[in-house]
């Protein structure tokens, strides 16, 4: 019991992001399963609601990557549409909150507002809608507009169709009484009448990734999570404060928006175990492929004839030089690649152990107490509200941190022992959105 006066120690939130699509899932480890089995999806999400979690959550993407015209290794073949999943997940599952991506730039307001009011009624109030933007015209291809959109006006699409589909949300009371909406502005022009009523969270969670300056302003003006992601403990100090004090331009407090990063973690018996096992794990994760594959996409050059054990090389990225499709390329590939290179003479490392040295996401080594420490020492210190953890096998890569970790912060008093409320929102500490008929 707290005793009379005394502060109540600030809870951390978790999330569970089902691995794939990236470099993070071993795919050669013999536990690995199924990335698009419906097994997989119930395994990992029953999982993060026996420890508690606040959501399961679900990336996408619009079309299969290419690297030098090929499908990228890396990516999930075939796997099912996030929306989908999540409604067949919220017959499976009571509490946990289901958080789907979905793109602002090829879909519609009203066709994904409606989606997305659909699944927060069939789950009792746990939806979230991670909200991303594509400028790329090799994913327009796969739609009727192509690649129009240039990309400064991502976020601005963006921008609007968040707040279309609030209207759209709010276009019915809270007794239940549809009304006619109007939108009218630069990207939509929709009217008519909403046919979804309100659902339990009156808006679903909306979530966003981006560390932009433009997408920390979108952030702190429409959305209620951040997905992020900084190494250290001091960038993430700077970005949680940078992104908070931005706020109040918009009538908004510092819990209206909680920032999570997306971390992985190794668990070992000893420190020194936890150490190997997470070296072992990034050995995996980036092949001498895989370092090839990741090189090129920063020189923007075809590297196919340099060894992974060598150096890097000696010639300078081509800045305008594209061989991946569906990527995000680096906004400035000559600084990344000075700094690899820093990196790689100061510690004599070859190709493939720059890659595995820079492009780590950030993880949290040691023995469950270690890491339950540090995890709780990122919240106390602000730098996180809580975490996204990002797993490296499917479906099991949870099971470890959920039976030795996630009591050990329950210990700590850093989370939560049961839930105690049925909504996402709920389990965030957010508020309801305010009615604006």
């Amino acid at each position: 019991m707290t005793a009379p006066g005394a502060r109540r120690r600030k809870q951390m939130h978790l999330a569970a992001h089902f691995p794939g699509v990236n470099s993070t899932t071993v795919w050669a480890d013999p536990r690995s399963g199924s990335q698009i089995d419906f097994s997989s999806f119930r395994h990992l999400a029953a999982t993060a609601e026996r420890g508690l979690f606040d959501f399961f959550f679900l990336a996408e993407g619009l079309r299969l990557r290419e690297h030098k015209g090929r499908i990228h290794d890396l990516d999930v073949v075939g796997r099912p549409e996030s929306l989908t999943v999540l409604g067949a997940l919220a017959a499976v599952t009571e509490r946990i909150g289901l958080a789907a991506t979905a793109n602002t730039t090829f879909n519609e307001p009203y066709e994904l507002a409606r989606r997305l009011a659909s699944l927060d009624h069939l789950s009792g109030g746990r939806a979230a809608w991670n909200a991303v933007t594509s400028s790329d015209a090799f994913t327009g291809e796969n739609f009727r507009r192509g690649g129009y959109l240039d990309r400064a006006n991502r976020y601005t699409r963006a921008a609007e169709f968040v707040a279309t589909a609030r209207e759209l949300w709010d276009s019915w009371t809270p007794d239940g009484v549809p009304r006619p909406f109007a939108h009218h502005g630069r990207h939509f022009s929709v009217s008519g009448t909403f046919d979804v009523a309100r659902s339990p969270q009156g808006h679903p969670v909306v979530i966003q990734a981006g560390d932009s300056g433009e997408g920390r302003e979108f952030a702190a003006s429409a959305a209620d999570v951040v997905f992020t992601r900084h190494g250290t403990l001091e960038a993430g100090q700077a970005f949680y404060a940078d992104v908070k004090r931005r706020l109040s331009a918009y009538g908004r407090r510092p819990g209206d928006l909680k920032i999570m990063p997306g971390v992985t973690f190794a668990l070992g018996d000893t420190d020194a175990e936890a150490q190997e096992k997470a070296a072992e794990i990034r050995r995996q994760q980036i092949s001498p492929q895989n370092a090839l594959l990741a090189l090129e996409q920063v020189w923007g050059r075809d590297l196919s004839g340099y060894d992974p054990d060598g150096p890097l090389p000696g010639i300078d990225p081509d800045p305008g030089g594209e061989v991946a499709q569906g990527r995000v390329r680096t906004a400035d590939p000559l600084a990344v690649a000075a700094r690899w290179r820093a990196v790689s003479e100061a510690k004599g490392l070859s190709i493939r152990q720059t890659v595995i040295e820079t492009t780590g996401r950030q993880s949290f080594i040691g023995t469950p107490a270690s890491v339950a420490a540090q995890l709780d020492a990122f919240v106390t210190a602000g730098a996180a509200d809580g975490f996204i953890l990002v797993p490296h096998l499917t479906p099991g890569g949870l099971d470890d941190f959920v039976d030795r970790v996630v009591p050990l912060l329950q210990e700590r008093g850093a989370f939560r022992t049961e839930y105690t409320g049925a909504t996402l929102r709920e389990h965030l500490g957010l508020p309801l959105p305010v009615w604006k008929g």
